[in-house]
């Protein structure tokens, strides 16, 4: 079995694939026959293979999860060769495709066709007030206060999870209200931010770290500053992958869910930076992000950290 994942929402994206594997789980309790490949680094068609032949000690079915398939001219090439066998198997493999695919459309076309396939594209409209509305769940909220918080927020689903998460602990059982988003979520537009990134990007540590101080002493906590960064480097790359692949600024203004003058001001800044360095500082981003929410690094020893280190 092929099931495919594709799309620009990676949070939608990311949840599917949690559910898919906690059903797995659920049903195979040994977990040695879960794996993951990225399909960029190595002969990865030939280590998926390798893996599909091996019995399981367990007569378990396996799950194989491969990352970005479609940045691997050889690995497309060499399954859409032996993509129909793989259909017929007990074993499950997911393609996992973050992003917008080029034009080539031969093993596209052929998932589209054959295999599980789900699209994930960027919610806007009704389509984002009812993923937000079911997100908040039995915890109600007025209109205009959802209407707000759709404004703040905009269609990135990773920071509307996390507001929605924040309003809810805010007001426990109690109806969420206009004043409650206002007090609780920063609009998304954040000029300072933007002048703080610039300051990173061009390697200006001083000034960013100025800045930051000027954040703090406004009252902004250094996890929701890091939370800043990570959001704005998240938007970086999104950008730098659209202008890679040389679409019109139309069609980013279009595609990409964000807020105009954030894809502006992202446009302009994702040109200080080749998409492998965007790469390595978003992953920093997370590493020290997961570091502060797990206890290992304080918030402001983190936050000394990720502008020491980009």
């Amino acid at each position: 079995m092929i099931i495919f994942l594709y799309g620009e929402d990676t949070y939608r994206m990311k949840e599917k694939l949690k559910e898919i594997i906690e059903g797995y789980k659920s049903v195979h309790k040994s977990g040695l026959n879960l794996k993951f490949f990225d399909c960029q680094k190595g002969d990865v068609f030939k280590d998926i293979k390798n893996e599909l032949r091996q019995s399981s000690m367990f007569k378990e079915k396996k799950l194989i999860v491969a990352t970005d398939p479609f940045l691997n001219n050889y690995f497309k090439g060499k399954f859409l060769e032996e993509a129909e066998t793989f259909l017929d198997l007990d074993n499950i493999i997911i393609l996992f495709q973050e992003g917008e695919i080029k034009k080539e459309k031969k093993l596209l076309n052929f998932l589209e066709k054959k295999a599980k396939t789900q699209k994930f594209s960027i919610l806007t409209g009704q389509n984002l007030k009812n993923w937000v509305i079911k997100k908040f769940g039995k915890q109600k909220i007025e209109p205009d206060a959802l209407d707000l918080l759709l404004d703040y927020v905009g269609s990135d689903l990773w920071r509307m999870s996390n507001e929605i998460e924040k309003l809810r602990n805010y007001r426990k059982d109690k109806i969420i209200k206009k004043e409650d988003v206002k007090l609780q979520v920063k609009p998304v537009i954040e000029v300072d931010i933007f002048q703080t990134i610039d300051a990173m990007a061009q390697r200006r540590k001083d000034s960013a770290l100025r800045l930051f101080q000027k954040h703090l002493e406004n009252g902004d906590s250094p996890l929701y500053l890091v939370s800043m960064i990570n959001y704005q480097f998240r938007n970086l790359l999104t950008i730098k992958d659209f202008v890679e692949k040389c679409k019109p600024y139309g069609i980013i203004l279009k595609k990409s869910g964000l807020h105009p003058f954030v894809v502006k001001k992202s446009y302009f800044q994702c040109k200080q930076f080749s998409q492998e360095e965007l790469k390595k500082i978003y992953q920093k981003i997370f590493l020290i992000d997961l570091e502060i929410k797990t206890g290992k690094l304080s918030p402001d020893a983190g936050l000394e950290m990720l502008i020491a280190e980009i």
